[in-house]
């Protein structure tokens, strides 16, 4: 991670987690979450968006027409970076992340229900020069996909959850998805700015989007480093569960504040779990501890996250610099 994100201080990481519970608060909100002034936590997030360090957006969500995959790629020796940026242009890629193991790197695929998968895998994603060799798996079912491990910055405080998304392939019109659109690109973006752009009023614009949000057809996300809120490790955990205990053993990992997503997966593997906490010694007890702890648990691999490139469909802002460095280095 850069340098820069050493130089957080303790309020600054609690306006980045306050904007982890909601992208989309109000300053005054988030000064009510941070402990500070209004004038203070606008002027210093302000500063972290110009940074790049932040990036908040609206992200539409997957429909029952669509199902996902879990791609993990083996680069030749040097053209890791250069996959990486190839893949992280295809709009199809939710996640993207640059990793240690026997793979390079980690994407997770939306793809359409029908879509030839071969047109995707061995036309598409192989065809990227540099890369060698490929695992993909079936995604079957989410248990958890939120922000809650960036909650401790904030203290014990109680907040509330996202519900479960359930949102239909119909629930959009042409309309919603030009809103979505413009949100995706700054997602605390004025609904006046929007409206004005689309050339609607500014309330078939808030109604909208809080119609979306209400059905669970959007999210908003605030997109962070662990590294800039104090968090050093961010895992993946490839886990192989006796089919009778998968269920109870992906519910008892969501109920981990640290893991920050969940998926069953049809493969050797059965879930895949990311996992991220403060210290190395945290990820210590973590395996030794609650992943040996639960019942069913057969093995597991891990890979370390080098690099996170995407998140829900969106760039993150500090991957750009980092890649940059690396070129010019």
């Amino acid at each position: 991670m850069s340098g820069d994100m050493d130089e957080l201080d303790s309020l600054d990481r609690r306006i980045v987690a306050a904007l982890q519970v909601n992208g989309r608060a109000s300053w005054t909100e988030i000064a009510a979450l941070a402990a500070t002034s209004v004038t203070t936590v606008a002027r210093r997030a302000q500063q972290l968006f110009a940074r790049g360090l932040i990036r908040v957006a609206a992200v539409p969500q997957q429909s029952g027409a669509t199902e996902l995959l879990m791609v993990r790629l083996q680069c030749a020796a040097g053209t890791q970076i250069e996959v990486a940026r190839a893949i992280a242009t295809r709009p199809e890629v939710r996640f993207l992340a640059l990793v240690t193991g026997s793979h390079d790197l980690i994407a997770e695929v939306l793809v359409p229900k029908g879509a030839a998968l071969q047109a995707l895998l061995v036309d598409g994603l192989q065809n990227i020069p540099g890369i060698q060799r490929s695992v993909a798996d079936l995604e079957l079912h989410t248990y958890k996909s939120n922000h809650e491990w960036s909650r401790a910055v904030l203290g014990d405080g109680d907040f509330p959850l996202p519900e479960p998304h359930v949102c239909a392939a119909d629930d959009l019109d042409d309309l919603d998805h030009r809103i979505l659109a413009a949100l995706s690109a700054d997602g605390r973006a004025a609904f006046q700015a929007v409206a004005g752009e689309l050339g609607v009023s500014e309330s078939t614009v808030r109604r909208r989007f809080e119609a979306a949000l209400h059905r669970g057809c959007v999210q908003v996300i605030t997109l962070v480093p662990a590294a800039a809120l104090g968090f050093e490790a961010e895992i993946i955990y490839w886990l192989s569960v006796a089919p009778a205990r998968l269920q109870a053993v992906a519910e008892e990992l969501a109920a981990h504040r640290g893991v920050r997503y969940v998926t069953a997966m049809l493969g050797q593997e059965s879930l895949m779990c990311e996992v991220i906490l403060p210290t190395n010694e945290d990820v210590l007890r973590f395996t030794t501890e609650t992943l040996a702890g639960l019942d069913g648990v057969q093995a597991w691999t891990a890979n370390v996250e080098l690099l996170t490139l995407k998140r829900g469909f969106v760039r993150t802002p500090w991957s750009a610099a980092q890649l940059s460095g690396a070129t010019a280095s």
